[in-house]
């Protein structure tokens, strides 16, 4: 199925004609049912430019203030740092050559990218594990709201991607985090929090990379899983009882969503979905799908589309530890 900017109705097309796998558009019919003209429309569309303010090197009210003059800010609700960014004089779109990015005074992050940080909600004084951090938008998150306080562990299993990690953390003057080049291997259970951004499929990126379509098939989605299972149990042997963890990707599929957190709900008894309370637009969770029942936990979710609120697509679960050791289900 192609689709072409004269075919959508809206605003800010992408400029080309996307081709889609006839696979793709028959699952995300039966996903999204009446939705799915509305989620083919945002996903082809481009996305509206945010930052998330720095408050390691900044205020708020300051940056806003530097910026005023040619920018207008939006807050984003989910988020008291992060805000839509527009140009007031015209089209504007390169915001990372602006010199207060270069300073490290904001990260260029989509909204949606913002929400796990916030729902694992790091303090100052914590020991905080990122499982798959670079290129660092959420550890520098994660750094500014602990005040650049405790500990931050920045793992990656790709060294080519410490490069970009290792940039960012610099440029936004990031004092407490290690970074680690690690896979496969135990951690001992001392982490108060836990971030699993997981490996994804990607298609709730679609309007910011077009490749995703192409890479995207059902095996590839089951391959994926496979990786996510393996780095979940990792994530949850590192977290201490009592601790918290929080899932997510930037896919639509439920296999690597719901299905996911269902599989983990039943393999560890000792954990519990936490109900997500953010004041944003969401869409119901998935509770079955393609003949999959999925544990009723995975109602505490949250699913959202590109149409929900303008922005990517993302799925996060916020998992806490029992503080009793209960067996595992084999």
């Amino acid at each position: 199925m192609k689709i072409t900017p004269e075919m959508l109705s809206s605003e800010n097309p992408i400029p080309q004609e996307v081709e889609f796998k006839d696979a793709f558009i028959e699952r995300y019919k039966e996903l999204l049912g009446d939705d799915f003209d509305e989620f083919l429309k945002y996903s082809l569309t481009y996305a509206r430019k945010a930052i998330r303010v720095n408050t390691l090197k900044i205020s708020v009210a300051d940056l806003k203030k530097k910026l005023e003059n040619d920018f207008e800010l939006t807050p984003v609700p989910w988020c008291k740092e992060g805000f839509w960014i527009k140009y007031k004089h015209g089209d504007r779109f390169d915001i990372g050559n602006l010199p207060e990015h270069q300073l490290g005074y904001f990260y260029v992050q989509d909204p949606a990218s913002m929400i796990p940080a916030v729902v694992l909600d790091p303090q100052p004084g914590d020991l905080v594990l990122d499982m798959c951090a670079a290129p660092g938008s959420k550890t520098t998150q994660m750094a500014a709201m602990m005040q650049n306080e405790g500990v931050i562990i920045a793992n990656d299993v790709a060294a080519a991607r410490l490069k970009p990690l290792g940039l960012n953390l610099q440029r936004c003057g990031i004092a407490n985090t290690i970074v680690t080049l690690r896979s496969n291997t135990r951690l001992q259970p001392v982490f108060d929090r836990v971030l699993v951004d997981a490996p994804c499929s990607a298609t709730g990126t679609i309007r910011k990379s077009l490749k995703c379509l192409q890479m995207w098939s059902p095996g590839t989605v089951k391959k994926i899983c496979g990786e996510q299972r393996g780095i979940l149990r990792q994530a949850w042997q590192a977290l201490k009882p009592g601790g918290t963890m929080v899932y997510s990707t930037c896919t639509h599929e439920p296999e690597e969503n719901e299905g996911m957190v269902s599989w983990f709900l039943e393999k560890h008894p000792d954990a519990r979905v936490e109900k997500i309370d953010l004041d944003i637009q969401r869409s119901a969770v998935i509770t079955d799908f393609q003949g999959q029942d999925y544990d009723q936990g995975v109602h505490g979710a949250l699913r959202i589309y590109p149409q929900n609120n303008d922005s990517e697509g993302f799925f996060v679960a916020k998992l806490s530890k029992s503080e009793c050791q209960l067996q595992k289900v084999p």
